[in-house]
């Protein structure tokens, strides 16, 4: 069994973590909804209250067929005249088709805004000091703000961050090439694709179509992440909202999502997870896995499913090549060190 970890270039991971870092945003879509029943019509289709936002708010949400199976996610933010849904690339050409065959006699029109709209990720301990100073005010939690840089449009996102500050930026190209070439000759460091993975990972931010897939229901995900963000008790009816409930008043889901720690050789996505004194009986699954360069030194992580008497029972988890400890999410080493760095960075912003 392999316990030596492979030597990981840490600089853009640690800049996350400890200061900050950017990086252009090519995985996410935008999907507009207008018309006048809008609201009434949103509120219909997704699992959180869409009635409830005002104006530059937004809410995370899962899409369900009347199964109460998962069929995506999205962000929804509330603007004067329409809806704007934030949602992976990936989904949004499948959404917008789904979305399409649940408008009848609604005033609702679907518009894929996704070629016109640019974005920056700025995210770590030092996003909110920095971009306080490139633009004079950040929005709360999860909502949106409307400015003007260099005279011209701009959307700063204060996104869903569980481990470090987290802000995205939408503009046109041009703006978003001038904030870009502003961020550079700050010296801030590009997160690449893998740095960002990594933080997703230690954040516990499951993934559609990788780590929440359209078998899988709502209160199976459990995560820092959802369902308690995702799912509204009190809104009234929608899609699916029928299994959710049943789930909700009989009892909790066989299986749940964590977080694990890995000893041994480094699995690949979909492994299953069995318990030492029953090897041949899958008790669960890896979803996402990695080597984690923390500042601290590197760590094996994965994200996945387990059956809860398996976690509640604190069983001995095996896998070809290696053990699983489950995790709580986001992961305690990440948080301390992130932690941390935020302490140090507000002591910085007093002195």
């Amino acid at each position: 069994m392999s316990t030596t970890l492979p030597q990981i270039e840490t600089g853009a991971l640690t800049a996350l973590l400890t200061s900050a870092a950017f990086a252009p945003i090519g995985d996410l879509g935008w999907i507009r909804v207008s018309g006048s029943d809008r609201v009434r019509w949103l509120n219909g289709m997704v699992t959180n209250s869409i009635q409830s936002l005002t104006p530059g708010q937004g809410c995370y949400n899962f899409v369900l067929n009347a199964q109460g199976r998962i069929q995506g996610d999205l962000t929804a933010f509330a603007l004067e005249e329409s809806l704007l849904l934030e949602t992976n690339s990936s989904q949004v050409e499948t959404l917008l088709a789904y979305f399409d065959r649940f408008i009848i006699m609604d005033d609702v029109e679907l518009t894929d805004l996704s070629a016109a709209r640019s974005g920056l990720l700025v995210a770590g301990p030092g996003a909110p000091a920095l971009l306080t100073t490139l633009l004079g005010a950040l929005p709360s939690s999860l909502s949106c703000l409307n400015l003007v840089f260099h005279g011209e449009s701009l959307t700063l996102i204060h996104a869903h961050s569980p481990l470090v500050p987290r802000f995205e930026l939408w503009a046109a190209p041009e703006t978003i090439t001038l904030l870009t070439t502003t961020l550079r000759d700050r010296k801030l460091p590009l997160a690449t694709p893998e740095s960002r993975n990594q933080l997703r990972l230690l954040e516990g931010a499951p993934l559609y179509g990788i780590d929440i897939r359209d078998k899988d229901l709502p209160q199976e995900t459990a995560t820092v992440n959802a369902p308690s963000r995702a799912l509204h008790f009190a809104k009234g009816c929608y899609l699916g909202q029928e299994i959710v409930e049943r789930i909700r008043s009989r009892g909790n889901v066989h299986r749940t999502f964590s977080g694990f720690l890995l000893t041994g050789d480094l699995p690949s996505a979909g492994t299953p997870l069995t318990a030492a004194d029953t090897p041949d009986k899958p008790i669960g699954e890896l979803t996402s896995t990695a080597v984690i360069p923390l500042p601290s030194g590197a760590i094996q992580v994965a994200l996945g499913y387990i059956r809860r008497e398996a976690l509640d029972g604190n069983a001995s988890l095996t896998y070809p090549g290696g053990k699983a400890t489950p995790a709580s999410l986001p992961f305690a080493a990440a948080q301390s060190q992130s932690t941390e760095s935020a302490s140090d960075q507000e002591k910085q912003s007093q002195e």
